[in-house]
């Protein structure tokens, strides 16, 4: 029996459900938080939630050219890949304060 008895057992489980609602507040604040992927100097801008879900998608007319749809296509995916990095890496900081840096599958 862990040192304190019951009284540490129920202790124990009290820290690990706040804990485990802290997480949980965490993982929803992180589906809500948006941030940019933009590419050609801002000429292709994306924006994206927590939940890598494009929310938006603006191209500047300038760099719409018929004769270089292929450049374009670059931009778009330049851009995306930008903003799939950057929510990665705000989702595994914020939740690595919970986890103590380890990858736990599933939670990212």
């Amino acid at each position: 029996m862990l040192p304190g008895g019951k009284k540490g057992m129920k202790d124990l489980m009290k820290q690990a459900q706040k804990m485990q609602q802290d997480l949980m507040k965490a993982q929803e604040e992180l589906a809500n938080k948006v941030v940019e992927g933009s590419a050609g100097g801002g000429m292709v801008k994306i924006e994206m939630n927590g939940h890598h879900q494009v929310l938006s998608l603006k191209i500047d007319p300038e760099v719409v050219d018929k004769e270089d749809i292929e450049m374009l296509e670059d931009l778009i995916i330049a851009a995306l890949n930008e903003a799939q990095e950057k929510i990665t890496r705000t989702s595994e900081d914020e939740l690595s304060k919970f986890t103590g840096g380890m990858k736990i599958p599933g939670l990212i």
